[in-house]
């Protein structure tokens, strides 16, 4: 593992968790964090693959490090690793998917924004399929009943619903749940409620951490005036083995909540 070159004070770190993950479509991910301009940044790519990835170990940045586990820890105990490294030390945290992309300006804009209210712990933009339509990542806290019908494609009303849709999405609200794609920490809030709950390993992680939030007695902001890009996987809809840790995420999520 790579380590910073010294451990003062920095702006923004992030983490991206990776698995198998095709190596273009990542660099696009480190490219858009690292162009942010202004900010004194660090990002961490913890790597659950079967096998090291010997182009990101040796990434040429010292802003980039790269951690492998030799082992597939899951998204949440991945993501948890780096809370060591930037406790006291970053300003911000970024949860980043690696199919994600943006522009420089996006991370500034968030800053700006979430600095404006001191109770405000998470926010996101607003989010875009690479076809440029809209993706619904904001949602309401489900019911199980809303998990299986969203499974099954039934009472789409009800789906729809839970997405927000009716409301006016170009403007920004306060949401239940943010998707785990983009989600911009105020890091001492992250630290103080230990990052996810390593006791979900895939899926929840993102709804059981806004809840968190809310007990906490902060707010979670969605700011539409940026966008970014999410490519969405949807890997519980196709791939059997995911599709359980779906439902074993959602029986830990509805005992625990």
């Amino acid at each position: 593992m790579k380590k910073r070159i010294n451990e003062e004070q920095i702006d923004i770190s992030a983490t991206i968790v990776l698995y198998n993950q095709d190596f273009e479509e990542l660099i696009k991910a480190i490219t858009s964090f690292l162009e942010t301009p202004s900010y004194t940044k660090q990002l961490f790519l913890v790597d659950n693959s079967p096998e090291k990835n010997t182009r990101l170990e040796a990434y040429p940045d010292s802003r980039v490090t790269y951690i492998f586990n030799n082992k597939n820890l899951g998204f949440a105990k991945a993501n948890n690793l780096v809370i060591p490294q930037i406790a006291n030390i970053s300003n911000y945290h970024l949860i980043l998917n690696p199919d994600t992309e943006f522009e420089p300006i996006v991370i500034s804009k968030l800053i700006d924004e979430i600095e404006k209210d001191k109770e405000l712990a998470l926010i996101t933009p607003a989010v875009k399929f690479p076809d440029g339509k809209h993706q619904y990542s904001v949602r309401k806290y489900p019911t199980f009943f809303d998990l299986v019908i969203r499974k099954l494609s039934i009472f789409r009303r009800r789906i729809h619903d839970q997405e927000y849709r009716n409301a006016n999405l170009s403007k920004q609200f306060y949401p239940e749940v943010i998707h785990g794609c983009f989600m911009l920490f105020k890091t001492d809030d992250f630290i103080t409620i230990k990052g996810f709950d390593e006791r979900y390993f895939l899926y929840m992680e993102d709804i059981d951490i806004c809840k968190k939030i809310d007990v906490l007695g902060k707010k979670k902001l969605y700011f539409p005036e940026v966008t970014i890009t999410h490519a969405l996987k949807k890997g519980s809809s196709k791939k059997t083995k995911l599709f359980l840790y779906h439902v074993l995420s959602a029986v830990k999520y509805f005992l625990k909540w």
